[in-house]
């Protein structure tokens, strides 16, 4: 490849930072599944006494050079999560070159990424999405965010418990970066996370950014952390505060049919799942954001 060694080494180090922070969030998310009440989360998975376990897959790719590892969790607390990073070194197709900034000039690029979905079981308790990423062709930049999906109608305003929350820790991570950079992003995000022909938002939402290339690399790196640290701070807060509630039939269903909406934003707008399908990513940790149950009314 033509990339220079300096990018290679950035990556190197990108890389390094989100096996870290996946190998963390797992933890996390196996302790909850523990702690988790057996009244209302009764059944054991078949890995573990207690709660589940990721099953961590390391895998190839078919295309360039690289590959990652996909967690996959099967769960009491969580139905289905994914917890996945990701890595490379390849060429572009011409189609995907003439969509990414510097690749008219060299189709070659390097990436490295973490991305995770997690279903859980309880009603009362949101799905929730994070993804950051490192991308650079002749241009290098960084880009992902993180949002909220509350399953049941009375949880999904922005003056809701959880909404307060989630929000207070993305605007703390972004602050620092600059007083404009939490409103750019919140918008950005609620922008993004839209369903068109729905005519309504996925979630509360959340940050999402792109193309962050301020020409401070550091800097920039330096914020993709933040992120996820924050993350990884306030989604188990959440989750706390919420595993306990019961929840009736009618909350499972209403869980189900939002679900639909989940599905139906990420098969018809996720730039993501499309960037990963043309890549050569791994068909398992693409589309493992879909939900393990869903409904449709």
């Amino acid at each position: 490849m033509s990339l220079p060694p300096e990018i290679q080494a950035r990556r190197a180090r990108a890389a390094e930072w989100f096996e870290g922070l996946q190998q963390r969030i797992v933890s996390e998310l196996e302790r909850l599944e523990d702690e988790a009440p057996a009244e209302l989360y009764p059944d054991p998975p078949l890995s573990s006494e207690k709660g589940g376990r990721f099953d961590l897959r390391p895998w190839t790719r078919d295309t360039g050079v690289g590959g990652g590892i996909g967690g996959h969790l099967r769960g009491r607390l969580f139905e289905k999560a994914g917890v996945h990073t990701s890595s490379a070194t390849a060429r572009f197709s011409p189609e995907m070159a003439a969509t990414m900034p510097g690749a008219d000039k060299d189709p070659s690029y390097v990436s490295a990424s973490i991305s995770l979905i997690v279903h859980p079981r309880s009603p009362r308790v949101p799905t929730v999405h994070m993804n950051t990423r490192f991308l650079s062709t002749a241009e290098s930049w960084f880009g992902g965010g993180a949002d909220l999906t509350p399953m049941l109608d009375e949880q999904r305003s922005q003056q809701a418990d959880d909404a307060v929350l989630f929000h207070k820790a993305m605007q703390d991570a972004c602050d620092p970066f600059g007083a404009d950079v939490y409103e750019r992003y919140k918008a950005w995000c609620d922008e993004y996370f839209y369903l068109p022909h729905r005519k309504e938002t996925r979630g509360i939402g959340g940050i999402f950014y792109d193309r962050l290339n301020s020409g401070d690399f550091e800097a920039d790196f330096a914020f993709t952390r933040a992120v996820g640290e924050a993350f990884l701070d306030v989604y188990p807060k959440i989750v706390r505060h919420r595993m306990d509630e019961p929840w009736t039939e009618a909350d499972r269903q209403q869980q189900l049919v939002r679900r639909g909406r989940y599905v139906e934003f990420n098969l018809l707008y996720d730039r993501g799942t499309m960037f990963g399908l043309k890549a050569g990513g791994n068909i398992d940790t693409i589309l493992s954001s879909m939900p393990p149950m869903v409904a449709w009314t």
